[in-house]
C-alpha cells in the first residue's frame, strides 16, 4: 500500500472522529478511538511505541513514546490543544529521525475545524505521480 494512501486513510478517519466527537476531549480518547477505527479499515497500528535514543555511547530504550505508528511507515502524533506550537512539529520530526521514517502526521483534535489542526511532515520521501493527495499533485505539476 502506498504511503500517500495510508496517510489519506488516517486523515479520513481522524476527520470522521472529529466530526462525531468534536474537539476538546482528552488526547488519550482520540488515540484509542483512532487506533480502533484504523484497525477496522485494515491498517496495522502500534500505540505508544517506545523510541530509543543513543547519546554519547549510552543507550536509552525508553527515551520517548510515539503515539501511533501505522503500517510501520507513518508516525502519527496526536494533540488536543487549542493551538499547536512549533515544539509539536519538532517532536514529530525527532521521532521521524530517530526511527528512520519519512512521513508523519501531526493531528490536533483540539482545533475547532480539524483541517486547521492537520500537519503532514515529509522528510526524504518523494510521492508517486499517481498520489491522491492534492498537495502532492500540485507540487508534481509545478516541478514539470
Amino acid at each position: 500500500m502506498e504511503i500517500d494512501h495510508i496517510t489519506g486513510m488516517i486523515i479520513d478517519e481522524a476527520m470522521n472522529i472529529h466530526k462525531s466527537l468534536g474537539p476538546g476531549l482528552l488526547e488519550s480518547v482520540y488515540e484509542t478511538v483512532l487506533t480502533k477505527k484504523l484497525r477496522c479499515v485494515g491498517l496495522d497500528v502500534c500505540r505508544q511505541k517506545m523510541v530509543p535514543i543513543n547519546f554519547e555511547g549510552l543507550h536509552f530504550e525508553e527515551a520517548f513514546r510515539c503515539d501511533l505508528i501505522v503500517e510501520d511507515r507513518v508516525v502519527v502524533e496526536l494533540k488536543s490543544v487549542e493551538t499547536l506550537h512549533p515544539v509539536h512539529k519538532k517532536q514529530l520530526m525527532t521521532y521521524l529521525r530517530l526511527m528512520n521514517l519519512h512521513v508523519g502526521l501531526l493531528i490536533n483534535f483540539g482545533a475547532p475545524m480539524l483541517k486547521d489542526g492537520l500537519t503532514r511532515i515529509v522528510t526524504g520521501y518523494e510521492p508517486s505521480d499517481s498520489s491522491l493527495l492534492r498537495i502532492n499533485s500540485l507540487a508534481t505539476a509545478q516541478r514539470k
